[in-house]
């Protein structure tokens, strides 16, 4: 036990981590489920009598979530303050667990089970956009829960372990619904099926892994840096002990306390750029467009003339995830910086090749191939970096509310850019990946010209950082 005290347990370091990123999972897993459950989710509520399901509606359904990803980050901030890091992923597992329930049997007790009405509609949505508060709370919680648990050299990696989690559920979700498709393909009445149950089962298979986070959430500790931020510094100790070693740890704490002493510091106190940048950072990691190929990915598929729309999407979904390992095992070698400028003029051509094969005459497999290097580009660069830029960006006594209005702008923009994809796409396949290839272009410049590097520097160093930036 004293070695422990001394060096501190990677064990157990991990151990928390992993619990960590089972909300990054649930993250990927609630935004993607839709995608092989919106066909069936159409269909069924184009059956309703009492009102007509256009495309707008269905559009506003497919996207409901957000607008509870939204809610979820603003008050994540507010809620990681008062509650704690801990208290507030519990309250989101909660929420993720009741959504998955409440989305497969949205009648429950109020309403007809499987007849299609406009209150089951909005009963459905409501269902949605809980777990989107979830989702919301989640993504700005857990990296931020990582940040505030690594120690500075090790940090950007196991934050991006958390978008690597994101990324796997999503692949998850893309096979969990190829198989239950795929589980009634010899059923003559496999199309009805999939429009009045199938969707539902897509929905409630997040129940399992939200039921698993909830359990688990309770095991871990609360951050050394809410503790120590509200006076309890015994505990904190204790924690960065078992983190770091006992030694290392006072030091720690001591550096933590430093810059702890204005703790109702105002969300300017540090200059209007650092908020800016994390805002922007945000902002261009959707409207870069890669949530509208997430989500709509079987119908891009379709469109390209792909026969077996569902199997290419879980294969892009390896493709995603292998890559993200990339971002994983570099991100401390090379830096944040170099993968975000790399990613962004990767992400530039593949949405500029898939722009061209809607205007010139090319191979089938060009905009196939082009579609999965914009992915991929994306999932070593604004996938995880912008997470741990954004867990790592805000000085300590500000990042709780700063983190909460950078990650409210990534979701107010994720649901601009996935409403408007299908009509945008609609009108022209070429003007769609064109924008997003040019806004990719953009990104980079900003990266090179405002973004700090933050490798290898402490939490703590940020309020030096920004200070010396002050404008």
């Amino acid at each position: 036990m004293s070695s422990l005290r001394q060096t501190g347990s990677r064990a157990y370091l991990t151990g928390i981590v992993l619990v960590a990123v089972i909300g990054g999972l649930l993250f990927g897993y609630d935004t993607a489920v839709i995608s092989g459950a919106e066909r069936g989710l159409q269909a069924f509520f184009q059956s309703a009598g009492d009102f007509s399901y256009t495309d707008a509606l269905h559009g506003f359904t497919t996207s409901s979530a957000l607008i509870g990803c939204v809610i979820g980050a603003l008050i994540s901030g507010l809620m990681a303050s008062r509650l704690g890091r801990k208290r507030s992923l519990f309250a989101a597992g909660i929420m993720f667990f009741l959504s998955a329930l409440g989305s497969y049997d949205p009648e429950f007790l109020f309403f007809q089970k499987g007849v299609a009405t406009k209150g089951l509609l909005v009963a459905f949505n409501l269902y949605r956009v809980l777990g989107g508060i979830g989702v919301g709370m989640a993504s700005a919680l857990c990296p931020m829960y990582i940040a505030e648990v690594s120690p500075a050299n090790k940090r950007g990696t196991l934050v991006s372990w958390n978008q690597f989690a994101i990324i796997f559920g999503q692949l998850v979700v893309y096979f969990v619904n190829f198989l239950i498709i795929r589980s009634h393909a010899n059923d003559p009445a496999v199309v009805e099926w999939t429009n009045s149950i199938g969707w539902r089962v897509m929905f409630v298979s997040e129940a399992v892994p939200a039921a698993l986070f909830t359990l688990l959430i309770l095991l871990v500790p609360e951050t050394p840096r809410y503790l120590a931020l509200n006076g309890q510094d015994d505990k904190a100790l204790s924690v960065l002990s078992n983190i770091n070693g006992e030694a290392k740890a006072r030091e720690i704490l001591a550096e933590i306390k430093a810059t702890a002493v204005e703790k109702t510091e105002k969300l300017f106190s540090y200059g209007w750029l650092v908020i800016f940048i994390g805002c922007m950072l945000s902002v261009f990691q959707q409207i870069i467009g890669i949530n509208a190929v997430l989500y709509f990915a079987p119908r891009i598929f379709e469109s390209m003339g792909v026969s077996n729309n569902m199997l290419f999407t879980v294969i892009m979904g390896v493709i995603n995830i292998s890559f993200t390992l990339v971002a994983v095992f570099t991100v401390e070698k090379l830096g944040r910086k170099p993968l975000l400028i790399t990613g962004s003029l990767g992400m530039a051509l593949g949405a500029i090749g898939v722009a061209l094969s809607n205007v010139v005459t090319l191979p089938a497999l060009v905009p196939v191939i082009s579609i999965m290097v914009y992915s991929a580009c994306f999932m070593f660069s604004w996938g995880p970096i912008c997470w741990v830029y954004i867990s790592e960006l805000f000085p300590n006594t500000i990042r709780s509310q700063a983190t909460a209005i950078a990650v409210a702008f990534q979701w107010i923009f994720n649901f601009i850019v996935s409403s408007t994809f299908v009509p945008m796409y609609t009108y022209s396949h070429f003007f769609a990946y064109a924008l997003y290839g040019g806004i990719c272009l953009v990104a980079a410049i900003f990266v090179w010209k405002l973004v700090p590097e933050t490798k290898g520097k402490t939490l703590e160093d940020m309020t030096a950082l920004w200070k010396g930036r002050k404008k």
